[in-house]
């Protein structure tokens, strides 16, 4: 199937599988922070134990379709201490001179919690800290910067990801969802201590709200935080982006804190060829876009994925156009 459609980006490396990009622009320079896709005998299953990542590559490139650079691995779980395995999708942050990558792993009970490593360059190799993020749990950490100094990290994930697990304030072995009729699971935000390698404060939910002010509904699958949440602010308003998770979306919704409450706008990027979809919003020489994955070079297999970009507008009203990954 892969082969019969066209696509509107190619990949950005063909030599290695990536998905999940986080992309930042750091002197004229663009980084983007993929998850590395590898080959594996696990069998697929709902907690997404076949995504077994292990390590970590950065990819630079100065110019939208120039050369792009392959770091190679800059970060590998055997370099942190607390991590047994499932690397998945990480994040970076620049601060004064020192860069942080941002990554969630399973500890040797099985549980996520999200760590941080640290270099003197945004290619690495990068140094972990010997221990977790004190509070953090679950998957997909995005560290934003705000305009007045401030960053914040957004974080959780819910099936794999064990979001669900912690609704009580602990952790517990098995998946409480709400019912459909209920606020949905919200992810949840927090102020970076000074050090970037801690919280300043205990995380605190997110409010996603429909156009009339309720709360997103658990059964509103289109609209609803699945994964993958990406901030970015464009005059002077936020925008929240995330995945729809099993209806495949890239949605987003706008407010005017860091902390939310965000109004559901629509779709940035419609379902791509895989079942993940997995996102990052950066402006580069001046041109927006959407970094996102598919698996058009595995031919459609789920876990074998690769990172491509798309310019995308936003309009004079604020909203994005959606973009489409298939040309046809």
């Amino acid at each position: 199937m892969a082969a019969e459609r066209e696509y509107v980006s190619q990949p950005l490396v063909s030599d290695i599988y990536t998905a999940d990009p986080s992309a930042h622009v750091w002197n004229d320079t663009l980084y983007i922070y993929p998850s590395h896709d590898i080959e594996t005998e696990i069998p697929m299953d709902d907690t997404g134990a076949h995504f077994a990542m292990r390590d970590y590559h950065v990819l630079s490139l100065t110019e939208a379709g120039g050369e792009v650079k392959d770091s190679g691995v800059v970060l590998d779980v055997d370099d942190v201490p607390w991590a047994e395995k499932q690397m998945w999708a990480p994040d970076a942050a620049k601060k004064g001179d020192k860069y942080y990558l941002y990554f969630p792993a399973k500890d040797y009970d099985g549980i996520f919690h999200i760590g941080v490593a640290v270099s003197d360059s945004p290619t690495g190799p990068f140094t972990a800290e010997p221990k977790p993020i004190e509070g953090s749990y679950s998957m997909d950490p995005t560290v934003y910067e705000d305009t007045d100094g401030e960053y914040y990290m957004y974080f959780g994930g819910i099936w794999g990801g064990q979001l669900q697990r912690w609704t009580s304030g602990e952790y517990i072995a098995e998946d409480s969802y709400p019912a459909d009729d209920e606020p949905a699971v919200a992810p949840l935000i927090a102020k970076m201590g000074d050090d970037m390698v801690s919280f300043a404060e205990e995380p605190k939910e997110i409010m996603l709200l429909n156009s009339d002010g309720t709360p997103i509904k658990h059964g509103d699958n289109e609209k609803r935080f699945f994964e993958a949440a990406w901030v970015h602010k464009y005059n002077d308003t936020y925008y929240f982006s995330y995945s729809t998770g099993d209806t495949h979306n890239i949605a987003y919704a706008t407010g005017d804190s860091p902390y939310g409450p965000f109004t559901y706008q629509g779709v940035v990027l419609e379902p791509v060829l895989g079942w993940t979809n997995h996102h990052s919003i950066a402006e580069f020489n001046g041109q927006w876009y959407v970094f996102y994955h598919d698996t058009q070079l595995s031919g459609g297999q789920t876990h074998l994925r690769n990172v491509k970009m798309m310019p995308i507008h936003h309009n004079a009203d604020g909203t994005i156009e959606t973009v489409n990954a298939f040309a046809d």
